[in-house]
């Protein structure tokens, strides 16, 4: 790419000479520094837009320019007059930016992309503020309010400096002194919060039962536990920083250029270099680290949920040692992750650490020699070195707030990827009879679970209810058969309104799961409006009532129903499904912890006087 670069610079700037001496008595003694002609030469040569790169590179010639003119002699009043010094110094710095350019210019294309997608991301985090607009609103204004306050401290330290090294104001000592103080005391902040921690949880409960095979239940507590806290905390804090610096930064240039335009220059040769630093430290941080941290705490949280939730099986098989160690050398991945990203924090800060001291050095003879011919005042100079130390802090959080933004778009990706995820049995049927027989069918059914595609657990099955674990998923409309139809009342089961459906096909699994509360709530669950009369029926059909007043220390049961034994959890269950009064009652393995006395009084429980639905039972192995 260097060679097009240099064909096209080479007669570019040969014009570009000729234009300049004959244009030259109009043109000031600034003209060659090639500010105008700059836009025209990159937009002729065909390079790609420019990057901030390119503008820290561009950016530093100016400053270069106060440096090296002392050198080269006085400035020439006109273009043609300029001896060879002159001319060798402009061009050779137009040329040197134009090569740069090229260089820097390559690989820009393939980076395009995912710097769009991050950007698309960025704004989907900052549309969840929406419900927060009016508090961010008035966060903004005083936001500013405290900007303006700290821009004027270093000015107005400047004056207290002036006042007190010439012949004593008291009048003017006070007023500095007050309105030091005054804008001292303005700065105020607001971070509003917002709700990204449901809105993921409301998305995952909407899924279909093939993600939660594809997708560990570890993962996706992380996912909720971390990376929308980090989310929910990162995008306000940025957002805050970020408009704040900002502001600041603009009025801040514009005191240091009425202190000294001179010093003011000579400064930016800090914003390039401190751009290039942040830069290389955002990519390492953004693409590399903060991403493998994620996903290594993410891991870990899975290994460790895993061996807790199965600790009778750990137990049994004497593996606590096995497991002791796996989740050690998990977490050490995420230790050594870590230390890596310390390590890299550290050569950063020492680097900036080193530009910042460099420019107070020359910021200091600058501004000695400018105070020895009586352009500015030592006041002016110690405002002016005030300046600069808030510019560097400035350039430095406006950076490292975008690219800590950055850094989050890997966690908030994940999480944006659950959110923007469409499940592929669709809940959509708003079909609800008033009267519902129980007929359930199957027509050319075939089937094969979305986590083993390769194998075919039903092929082209058709039948009035004859069961089989694979076919109770279909009627409850967990998944969509690859092929053929599942009819109840001979309509497709995707038809009907989700909870209508549930209300009529209740189920009741081999292993069910019982949540922490109440033995009401359980029995209750997902119903409202329920009589206590209604609960100790269904209960009593399900020879459950008799335990229940047996419990100790009142109805909560422990996470996940750990005080009950299975059989207790079975009938449970049942009455859980009773309640609703289905009209397909499909009992899968549910009774195969029961003792025959309450095997037999559920089945003579159900069903009962004046109930018409259809019952199925399914024995696995039959």
């Amino acid at each position: 790419m260097l060679g097009p670069v240099v064909f096209r610079a080479v007669p570019l700037l040969l014009c570009d000479r000729i234009l300049l001496s004959l244009l030259a008595k109009w043109g000031p003694s600034m003209v060659p520094l090639g500010v105008t002609g700059a836009r025209g030469l990159l937009s002729v040569g065909g390079i790609s837009p420019l990057s901030s790169s390119t503008v820290a590179a561009v950016s530093i010639l100016p400053p270069l320019y106060l440096l090296v003119g002392p050198w080269l002699g006085d400035p020439p009043l006109l273009v043609s007059s300029a001896a060879w010094s002159w001319w060798l110094a402009i061009y050779g710095a137009v040329g040197f930016s134009w090569l740069l350019w090229g260089i820097l210019a390559e690989g820009q294309s393939t980076k395009e992309s995912q710097k769009e997608e991050d950007k698309a991301t960025l704004w989907k985090m900052l549309r969840l503020f929406g419900p927060d607009k009016l508090y961010l609103s008035g966060a903004f204004l005083f936001l500013i309010l405290a900007v303006i306050g700290e821009t004027f401290l270093p000015y107005y330290t400047g004056r207290v400096i002036d006042i007190l090294g010439t012949k004593y104001d008291a009048e003017a000592f006070s007023t500095a002194i007050f309105l030091l103080s005054a804008m001292g005391g303005s700065s105020c902040s607001s971070s509003p919060g917002w709700s990204s921690g449901l809105t993921y949880f409301s998305s995952l409960v909407r899924q279909d039962l093939a993600f939660f095979q594809e997708v560990k239940t570890g993962a996706l507590a992380s996912r909720l536990s971390k990376d929308t806290t980090m989310m929910s905390n990162s995008v306000p804090l940025n957002t805050n920083v970020f408009l704040r610096t900002l502001i600041k930064t603009l009025g801040l240039y514009g005191f240091m250029i009425g202190l000294s335009w001179r010093l003011t220059l000579l400064m930016l040769i800090e914003t390039p270099l401190m751009m290039v630093v942040q830069k290389v430290y955002n990519a390492r941080r953004q693409v590399g680290i903060m991403e493998a941290i994620q996903d290594s705490v993410a891991h870990s949280e899975e290994v460790v949920h895993e061996v807790i939730s199965s600790m009778e099986t750990v137990h049994s098989f004497a593996t606590e040692e096995k497991e002791s160690q796996a989740t050690e050398a998990s977490l050490e991945d995420t230790c050594r992750l870590k230390n890596q990203r310390v390590l890299e924090r550290i050569v950063y800060i020492l680097v900036v650490r080193v530009i910042q001291l460099s420019m107070k050095l020359i910021l200091l003879y600058c501004g000695y020699q400018q105070i020895r011919t009586g352009l500015m005042t030592g006041g002016n100079l110690v405002s002016s070195i005030l300046y600069q130390t808030n510019v560097g802090r400035c350039v430095q959080a406006l950076i490292y707030t975008y690219g800590d933004a950055l850094s989050n778009v890997g966690a908030a990706e994940k999480v944006f990827e659950y959110l923007d995820r469409e499940p592929s049995v669709r809940t959509e049927g708003m079909l609800s009879k008033e009267s519902l027989c129980g007929h359930v069918s199957f027509q050319n059914v075939s089937f094969c679970y979305p986590s083993r595609p390769e194998i075919q657990v039903l092929k082209n099955v058709s039948f009035e209810l004859r069961p089989g674990n694979s076919c109770v998923a279909l009627l409850e409309h967990f998944y969509e058969p690859q092929s053929g139809e599942v009819l109840l009342d001979g309509v497709p089961v995707g038809k009907y309104e989700h909870k209508y459906l549930h209300r009529q096909v209740a189920l009741v699994g081999q292993e069910p799961v019982l949540f922490s509360g109440s033995i009401r709530e359980n029995i209750t669950y997902g119903l409202q409006g329920c009589s206590e009369e209604d609960v100790s029926r269904a209960a009593g059909e399900a020879d459950a009532l008799g335990f229940i007043r047996e419990l100790e220390g009142g109805f909560d049961v422990g996470e996940k129903g750990g005080q009950l034994s299975i059989g207790q959890k079975q009938r449970l269950a049942i009455a859980r499904a009773l309640i609703r009064d289905p009209k397909v009652l499909v009992l899968d393995e549910a009774m195969s912890a029961l003792d025959p006395e309450s095997d037999t009084a559920v089945s003579a429980g159900h069903p009962r006087g004046g109930w018409e639905g259809t019952l199925a039972g399914v024995v696995q192995g039959c």
